[in-house]
């Protein structure tokens, strides 16, 4: 399953990508039940009669413009017909044995619903380096086999369908993304286990252009904030210390290095552009601690102004 929202503000030519290497994995998507297009009014109309016609398996779904991320995928999952529910996103690319992996896990035990691919953060140059570092992506892990994790992107995950209808994404948050955080320690509290395949492997776009650039690391600000807020209240409902929460907080700097060490392993030419991605890395960070610091303050400002901009952008564009 895959939406469009994410072209609001990506380049609509991802999805392009996106497609093709889902048609090229070595198993067919005409395979599938059905391969989800849900369309939200993102992509340019010429663009997607032509991936149509390149792509007959696609089966497109319109949706309302408004929907959100999180409200799109859960749509999806009531909407395919399929045993396992498989997310991909329209400004990832996925490698050929992908799906593969992410499918053939599920028969290691009744018992695994939930199987969560790898993604890494795409580009190139000083600003491809500067991504990697302070995006939302890990490098890959490098690992060989299924293993126990602690989260989940919902751009390279799988569920089996009746177990993810029935423990949904939790809608009604005051999150910008990040939904899944609190999906996740909800499901990790239930007692199910999450599990990770790293040879399911994406690559996600980084931010296009300077303005999502500005707003996605404010975002990235606010949504740090209350994913805190949310697991701090959730911790203290449990009864739990709030000490497992601040032990992640510091241990941020060792997750810094271990993403610098692996990115060098994987690719020693971020070294060379590591010096002139460094007024980027810069950039982004202090971006977000701003938008932490904002929302301290005043906890809807940033996601409430950005929403009243996608909509005047919609409106002008319609």
């Amino acid at each position: 399953m895959i939406e469009t929202e994410n072209l609001a503000n990506a380049n609509p030519k991802d999805l392009a990508k996106s497609l093709n290497s889902l048609a090229n994995q070595e198993v067919s998507p005409n395979l599938a039940n059905e391969v989800l297009l849900l369309e939200s009014g993102d992509t340019p109309p010429e663009l997607l009669k032509q991936l149509c016609q390149q792509y007959p398996w696609i089966k497109v779904h319109y949706t309302n413009a408004k929907i959100s991320y999180y409200g799109a995928k859960m749509l999806g999952a009531e909407l395919v017909t399929g045993e396992i529910v498989v997310y991909c996103d329209s400004d990832c690319i996925y490698q050929k044995d992908w799906l593969k992996n992410i499918l053939t896990s599920f028969t290691q035990g009744d018992d695994i619903a939930i199987v969560a691919g790898e993604t890494v953060t795409r580009g190139s140059g000083p600003y491809g380096t500067a991504m990697a570092l302070s995006y939302i992506f890990p490098q890959y892990s490098e690992k060989k086999s299924l293993t126990k994790t602690s989260q989940y992107f919902l751009n390279n995950v799988a569920f089996r369908k009746d177990f993810f209808l029935k423990h949904p994404i939790p809608l009604d948050l005051p999150l910008y993304r990040g939904n899944c955080v609190i999906h996740a320690y909800n499901l990790l509290e239930q007692g199910y286990t999450i599990w990770q395949q790293p040879q399911a492997k994406a690559n996600h776009a980084p931010p296009s252009g300077l303005s999502h650039f500005f707003w996605r690391f404010l975002l990235m600000g606010h949504d740090y904030f209350w994913q805190k807020s949310l697991l701090k209240t959730a911790i203290s409902t449990s009864g739990k210390s709030y000490s497992t929460l601040m032990l992640d907080t510091k241990s941020k700097l060792q997750a810094f290095w271990e993403r610098l060490s692996g990115m060098l392993i994987q690719q020693p030419l971020h070294l060379v552009y590591l010096p002139f991605a460094i007024p980027i890395i810069i950039s982004s960070i202090a971006l977000i601690v701003i938008g932490y610091l904002i929302t301290v303050f005043q906890p809807n400002y940033l996601l409430n102004t950005y929403q009243v901009g996608e909509e005047k952008d919609l409106i002008l564009s319609s």
